[in-house]
């Protein structure tokens, strides 16, 4: 299927910067994605499907692990304790 093929690296970077547009969008305005829209879309339409779920979860991962730096690792509260 053409939609299947491996991007250029042409596609590649513009996927890559419409990424980092967005992302830093997000990190400037505490993740209120309402307020990235436009650079979300940017992003989707330069991004193979695929890459856009991957990058995604590599966010939310990052974010995470920042978290974890920042923040320490704090366990969940035990279920079913009431």
């Amino acid at each position: 299927a053409a939609g299947m093929a491996a991007p250029t690296m042409e596609e590649r970077k513009a996927c890559w910067g419409a990424r980092d547009e967005f992302w830093q969008c997000l990190d400037s305005h505490g993740d209120d994605a309402a307020k990235c829209e436009k650079l979300r879309r940017a992003f989707e339409a330069r991004c193979p499907q695929q890459w856009v779920k991957h990058f995604d979860k590599r966010r939310d991962f990052l974010k995470y692990k920042k978290m974890l730096e920042t923040e320490g690792y704090r366990p969940p509260e035990a279920a079913g304790k009431s």
